[in-house]
């Protein structure tokens, strides 16, 4: 292990040899400690240009102060650490590719905090145990009603936990749209049925829905494809829904919980009781929405 003992951890450029730095030196160029310099070492985020031998003391190049630079920088963000390694290593080959990189990490912090702040209002009225707060929880969702014709749907039923349902609800419906657009095309939005609780203790099952045009087609489909990935056809009768329409932040487990809860609370009031298992359907494109857009109504059927 080297650790740079002796004269040449000090900030002065005695090196010796064409345009090699001491990591005192260095350090001092790139505005960082050569205790930051060490640990970018250990991390396989910034390699020394050359390591003597026999004392053990690094040496850095001038060329290297924009990525100590960029290195820091990005571990302020709390990017972890294999995705600086990458942006880093990009950015030397393509610097708008690595901005892009970047964008994309960013937008998910974003939405990761946006659905931190409904989880924090959810527990703060929850654990409060006044009804003033849980009021202007469940103030937030509104909740109306709609009429849904009968239709075939392309349907994909598995068992999950909450922690796999997210990825699994993507390529389960991804699957399905693709089938169903060799059945005639999509004739309205995905949805997600609940059979039963999907949590990180209960595993559902759920159910993916992708109504489609051509029920013959869709059958032969499902028949082709039903032993890989349990698919199937069935005809989802014409219903009236209790629903609340949530953005992509409030998607997220468990801040989902809330806009559940919301619709239930709407229904009690209402008098009434769910006829069906309660579902999530998805009207907007999920890829280029934001987390403050709106992606996904809550409902459960009810009687007409």
């Amino acid at each position: 292990m080297t650790e740079d003992v002796g004269v040449n951890d000090g900030y002065g450029d005695s090196c010796g040899d064409d345009d090699r730095l001491t990591i005192g030196a260095f350090a001092a160029r790139a505005r960082l400690s050569p205790k930051a310099l060490r640990l970018y070492d250990r991390l396989g985020l910034l390699d020394p240009a050359y390591v003597d031998e026999t004392s053990g003391y690094r040496y850095y190049r001038p060329a290297q102060i924009e990525r100590a630079r960029l290195v820091a920088l990005l571990r302020q963000l709390d990017m972890p650490l294999a995705l600086i390694g990458e942006l880093v290593e990009l950015a030397e080959q393509d610097g708008p590719a690595a901005a892009g990189r970047l964008a994309a990490y960013w937008a998910d912090v974003e939405a990761r905090i946006a659905g931190q702040r409904t989880l924090a209002d959810y527990l703060r009225g929850r654990l409060s145990g006044r009804s003033s707060e849980m009021d202007e929880l469940y103030g937030k969702f509104v909740v109306e009603t709609v009429d849904v014709p009968e239709r075939v749907v392309l349907t994909e039923t598995r068992h999950t936990l909450a922690d796999e349902l997210p990825a699994w609800i993507g390529a389960s419906l991804g699957r399905l749209e693709a089938g169903a657009r060799e059945c005639g095309g999509v004739t309205a939005a995905p949805f997600v049925v609940y059979h039963s609780e999907v949590s990180m203790e209960s595993d559902g099952p759920a159910e993916s829905c992708v109504p489609v045009a051509d029920e013959a087609a869709a059958r032969a489909w499902a028949k082709a494809h039903g032993r890989a990935w349990e698919t199937a056809v069935r005809v989802e009768p014409a219903r009236r829904l209790a629903y609340t329409r949530i953005t992509k932040a409030q998607v997220a487990h468990p801040q989902i919980i809330a806009a559940f809860e919301a619709v239930e609370r709407w229904l009690a009031g209402q008098g009434t009781e769910p006829v069906g298992p309660c579902r999530e359907v998805y009207f907007a494109d999920w890829d280029t929405a934001g987390p403050d857009a709106a992606v996904c109504d809550i409902a459960f059927p009810i009687g007409t």
